[in-house]
């Protein structure tokens, strides 16, 4: 019998990478994950994109957190708000004017994918409040932890359900089926500062004690369709 593991209660896309993103009460998912999630991110002259570490792809570019992204119905590139929350009329001036950088502009994916891992990432509410009593000084929120995915789970249901998971596949009734593949693996951004979020570096601190840097379950797509709150997700 399918085990039913928990209701979607919100659905994130990020359209620029390493910004806030937008809630949705509904998406296509394909192969890539859910459509238009970090489809542009910020790019540097060198090929780099913009995140909140220093890796061989990726720079860390302090400050993106506070924007936000919307890509709605729009088909010509994603809308970029400031920290207040206004919409920017031209993304590529103001990203050079805000990170102070000449040499950065939004970027759309090419043949270098703009994910970290793994395209799709699902938190359970279950380890969420795990969070929010571990670290009882630190406004906690999903956005911290960029999921895809927040997933109300019955209650009962002990932190970090999420470990079960792996080599299983998730599963919407007459939808999206998600293999997940492993945890995802955390950095400074769940305690880097966002709208209505202080810095909170105790939060990363508690992750990486109790939890080796690992939070959430990170999974590909093996039978793309549409997501929508309410759908009940139960495991193969």
């Amino acid at each position: 019998m399918p085990q039913i593991v928990g209701v979607v209660e919100r659905l994130w896309r990020y359209p620029v990478k390493s910004t806030g993103g937008e809630l949705l009460d509904s998406v296509e998912v394909d192969d890539r994950g859910l459509v238009g999630d970090r489809l542009y991110a910020v790019r540097d002259g060198a090929g780099k994109f913009g995140s909140g570490k220093n890796t061989r792809r990726f720079r860390r570019m302090d400050g993106l957190l506070r924007l936000s992204s919307r890509l709605g119905n729009r088909i010509d590139g994603p809308e970029l708000f400031d920290p207040l929350g206004m919409p920017v009329p031209d993304p590529d001036a103001f990203l050079r004017a805000y990170l102070e950088q000449e040499d950065v502009g939004l970027a759309r994916e090419d043949a270098v994918s703009h994910f970290d891992e793994l395209p799709v990432s699902v938190l359970t509410t279950a380890t969420l409040d795990w969070i929010a009593a571990a670290v009882p000084s630190a406004v906690v929120d999903e956005r911290r932890f960029r999921p895809n995915v927040l997933l109300r789970t019955p209650p009962g249901t002990p932190p970090f359900t999420e470990d079960a998971w792996y080599g299983r596949e998730g599963r919407v009734k007459g939808g999206v089926r998600l293999a997940f593949v492993r945890a995802s693996v955390r950095c400074v951004m769940v305690g880097a500062a966002q709208p209505g979020l202080p810095h909170a570096p105790e939060i990363l601190k508690t992750v990486a004690h109790e939890r080796d840097c690992e939070l959430g379950a990170l999974a590909s797509v093996s039978r793309t369709g549409r997501l929508r709150v309410g759908d009940v997700l139960t495991l193969a």
